[in-house]
């Protein structure tokens, strides 16, 4: 953001809070080479300062609204705009925005995907990774963001994406919203400024994303996988008004959120291209969904022992992801826990007619604990040897093993879900060699 903005002969200020490290050494010294001024740690009142003698405070998708520089804008009525309102205003490109509390970067992913195959040039962005300022000046035919409700919090009328995507709604970040009302809001931000020309792109077997799409003005497309929609399943076909596009068997994976990805993609694959008046035929994008592999982290298959599966779903942080994931098999022994993020975990609850037992680990084991409490049988680990271990022998041949946290993972893994993931994987392939060697 400093370098965009110093390119066009502003003048910037970063503010960090700090303390004093070597990361911030290296940030600072990154940013000095910028040509930009960076102030650790100020007082209140040198704060209050800086920011009213600004035109403009952008913060980091990190930093609360309850942030001493977001409030002293507020106070003093300077614009806070977030990286993503900055980049759409001076993009030039086409813009599909995906956003909702699960599935985000496999749909993003997908997309992409869809309009490769039809000969489209991508560029992808956003929460996903490369911050779409980057993307200034691109000659893609289409940008791809994945957006965040920390993101959206400070759009303005210049968000305006083309095509707009909600994908589901539950409970997470509390921590940062404060309410599930302040979250609800700022997802719905995706669609805020779009008008009749724009294209927006609700799952309507999310309750929540019904409710809000009586106010949008875009011309609305909706996806279910339960009921009637311009996409939908239709005896185990995924169809676009009643005709067929392709078998739910033809998919590399078919679980229940895989196939509202699918449709969603194939929807926002189709409206984007539209509008770039290349009206491409929905059978153009079957061989991309066949061939479509989901991405590392969300419910992936590691082997089998014994007739118990191991699957790795590091990437669920909330509990709607984990309630998703259970979902989709008849009985598991779930691996849940980490660092809560102020969210409820005793809606857990409802799967546990599937669950076989539990292992809690992590900040959240009194948590996890307090949810099942004499519903589901729980045992404690403090380690992901631990945790496997104690996976495995709760459960039985025709079970599940399944790392589902539904919480955030910097309580054990300070690289984040990944390493938590990777973690996994290397145990459980550890623990199915030993015992394949053992018997």
């Amino acid at each position: 953001m400093a370098e965009f903005l110093v390119a066009r002969g502003e003048a910037v200020v970063i503010i960090d809070d700090g303390p004093e490290s070597a990361a911030v050494a290296e940030r600072r010294s990154c940013a000095l080479r910028l040509g930009a001024t960076v102030e650790i740690a100020p007082s209140a009142k040198r704060l209050a300062e800086l920011v009213s003698a600004s035109a403009l405070v952008v913060p980091s998708p990190g930093v609360k609204p309850n942030h001493a520089c977001i409030v002293a804008a507020r106070a003093a009525d300077v614009p806070v705009r977030s990286e993503i309102d900055i980049a759409a205003q001076a993009l030039r490109t086409p813009m599909i925005a995906v956003t909702g509390t699960n599935g985000k970067t496999t749909t993003v992913e997908m997309i992409a995907a869809l309009l490769r195959s039809v000969g489209l040039n991508v560029a992808v962005g956003g929460n996903i990774g490369t911050p779409l300022v980057s993307f200034v000046g691109t000659t893609a035919d289409v940008m791809i963001a994945e957006v965040s409700s920390f993101q959206l919090e400070f759009t303005t009328t210049a968000w305006q994406p083309s095509v707009a995507v909600l994908l589901n709604i539950a409970e997470d970040h509390l921590d940062w919203h404060g309410t599930f009302d302040a979250y609800i809001n700022a997802k719905r931000k995706v669609f805020a400024n779009q008008d009749d020309s724009d294209t927006a792109i609700l799952n309507i077997d999310d309750p929540i994303v019904l409710l809000g799409s009586q106010q949008l003005r875009g011309h609305i497309e909706t996806v279910s996988i339960a009921r009637e929609a311009d996409w939908s399943v239709n005896d185990a076909v995924l169809t676009h008004h009643g005709s067929p596009i392709v078998a739910v068997d033809d998919l590399h994976r078919a679980l229940p959120h895989d196939l509202t990805n699918a449709l969603v993609a194939t929807a926002a694959a189709r409206a984007i291209c539209s509008q770039l008046g290349r009206e491409i035929p929905v059978e153009d994008f079957v061989g991309a969904l066949k061939n479509y592999e989901t991405l590392p982290h969300r419910v992936q298959f590691i082997g089998e022992n014994q007739g118990v599966k191991y699957y790795n779903d590091s990437k669920a942080t909330n509990p709607h992801a984990v309630l998703r994931a259970v979902e989709s098999f008849d009985s598991v022994v779930l691996l849940a826990g980490g660092l809560n993020k102020g969210l409820d975990l005793g809606s857990l609850r409802s799967i546990a007619s599937r669950l076989r037992g539990v292992v809690a680990f992590g900040a959240a084991t009194a948590d996890i604990q307090a949810a099942f409490h004499n519903v589901v049988p729980v045992v404690a680990a403090k380690s992901m040897s631990e945790m496997v271990a104690a996976g495995s022998r709760m459960a039985q041949p025709g079970d599940v093993v399944l790392l589902s946290p539904g919480c955030a993972s910097f309580d054990m893994y300070e690289a984040g879900y990944t390493a938590r993931g990777d973690d996994f994987i290397a145990n459980v392939e550890a623990f199915i060699q030993r015992e394949q060697t053992a018997s």
